[in-house]
């Protein structure tokens, strides 16, 4: 397990003092508890998946809320972040919501708490196909068989009346772009920075936008789970990472530009333009809007149709979901 811990200090410390003067909190103010431990950890997947910026720019606000070790973990066991928390490897995982549901009806010990943000994912794909039917009889390309992207894609086909086994090749590769480009491929399904590459580099054209596309731009894209042994034995710190994270999510909104220097400055993101790009595609200003609890019983239900889950939404909302430090937060945070 590769864990990446105050990497480039002084650029990281530069970055975390601007986040703590916009919001304007150098001290600790809040008549609550301190948090029961001082530790946390993140994964991390550098040059990858943007839209969780947020996370790997709340230093910050997190030693506002009384954290002094704060970890960002690149690697554990297994391929997604969702097995790493499985395992207990990391305490939070961002990760999309399909993600936490498969881990949940698989019996593992973690509780979802907040919705982020909708939107980030693009479905990319050549001149020959116009629209998700139009998949049928194609070559899909997905990272690895039953990864995350592959059961998103397998939940948008079978959406649109398509059989996910039957209808659709899949292909496995490392570079989807550089597949698709090469014409071994279709499509694909993209997750910042490849939508901004793909634009930049002129390869394919988008037939699915989650962010903007009814019915997936009416959900949460990526949703906050902790292990459940960490929020269990600390809610006050649980409650205060859940706070800190959601005002790094409105500092997307009212300063994407600092957010994106920071991700550059701390090294987990190579291009600034990329960045900024997938701030302003993500929708962060949802996540007071949305009802969590729709968005994992929406998904549940979508996952059962193809067969990925056997537990039915009830079931999943009630063995993994824990809403009350959202509500509380939002009470607090009211604008």
């Amino acid at each position: 397990m590769q864990i990446i811990q105050n990497r480039r200090r002084f650029l990281a410390g530069v970055a975390a003092a601007g986040t703590a003067g916009l919001f304007g909190i150098a001290t600790q103010a809040r008549a609550e508890p301190p948090p029961e431990t001082t530790k946390v950890r993140f994964p991390v997947f550098i040059n990858a998946n943007d839209c969780q910026a947020p996370m790997y720019v709340s230093e910050a606000l997190l030693q506002t809320e009384g954290f002094t070790d704060i970890s960002f973990v690149a690697s554990g066991t297994g391929t997604d972040s969702a097995d790493w928390l499985a395992h207990g490897e990391i305490d939070f995982d961002w990760n999309f919501a399909p993600a936490h549901v498969r881990s949940i009806a698989k019996g593992a010990p973690i509780t979802v708490l907040a919705g982020m943000h909708v939107g980030c994912l693009e479905l990319i794909a050549n001149e020959r196909v116009e629209s998700v039917l139009d998949l049928k009889g194609k070559r899909v390309g997905v990272d690895e068989p039953t990864g995350v992207p592959h059961v998103l894609l397998m939940i948008m086909v079978a959406y649109v009346g398509l059989d996910p086994d039957n209808d659709i090749e899949w292909v496995t590769g490392a570079d989807s772009l550089q597949l698709l480009s090469d014409g071994k491929i279709d499509a694909f399904l993209a997750s910042p920075p490849l939508p901004q590459v793909a634009r930049d580099r002129k390869i394919g054209h988008v037939i699915l936008n989650t962010s903007m596309d009814r019915p997936w731009s009416q959900y949460y894209c990526c949703m906050l789970a902790a292990s459940k042994a960490y929020a269990q034995q600390y809610p006050v710190a649980t409650k205060r990472i859940l706070r800190a994270l959601l005002k790094a999510v409105d500092l997307c909104i009212s300063d994407p530009q600092q957010v994106a220097r920071g991700v550059v400055a701390k090294g987990f993101a190579q291009s600034y333009d990329y960045a900024l790009q997938a701030m302003t595609d993500a929708r962060y200003d949802k996540w007071r809007d949305y009802d969590p609890e729709d968005s994992i019983r929406f998904y549940t239900l979508r996952m059962q149709e193809t067969g990925i889950v056997q537990m039915g939404p009830n079931k999943v909302i009630a063995d993994g979901t824990d809403w009350r430090c959202l509500e509380e937060i939002k009470r607090e945070m009211k604008t």
